[in-house]
């Protein structure tokens, strides 16, 4: 694998993280959205990821898709709520703070590892570079 190869790559991990963090982020923003119980909640995102072919080698990921959680989500009583139906339901998207935040944690660091592929790989090429003048 080329140096170039290896940035190819871990440039595409670096794509991949940000939009798993980037649906993280809407699903934790979206956890305390009610609804009336007649309405679909909302409905968790989950990123898709596949491996894929870079330059000649095999290598890299890319993002194949979104899967979506379920839009019945959890019917919860509060009959406060303007969206509440005549017995006092409202319906709360089905998120899970614990696996949300522990699916951002992974997804951070597997960002942080990537780009950490990446800077290792320019100080090699410049270090490469300087050789090369002083040679």
């Amino acid at each position: 694998m080329s140096l170039f190869e290896a940035l190819g790559i871990s440039g595409t991990g670096l794509t991949v993280n940000n939009t798993w963090m980037s649906a993280i982020s809407d699903n934790i923003a979206n956890m305390n959205n009610a609804v009336n119980p007649s309405q679909p909640a909302f409905q968790t995102r989950y990123v898709v990821a596949r491996a894929m072919s870079y330059g000649s080698a095999n290598g890299g990921v890319e993002v194949a898709g979104t899967a979506l959680g379920s839009s019945a989500g959890t019917l919860v009583h509060d009959p406060t709520s303007p969206l509440a139906d005549k017995n006092g339901y409202v319906r709360m998207p089905d998120v899970n703070l614990g696996d949300q935040m522990t699916q951002l944690i992974m997804a951070e660091r597997a960002y942080q590892a990537n780009l950490s592929v990446i800077s290792r790989a320019m100080s090699a090429y410049q270090s490469a570079m300087t050789l090369g003048k002083n040679a």
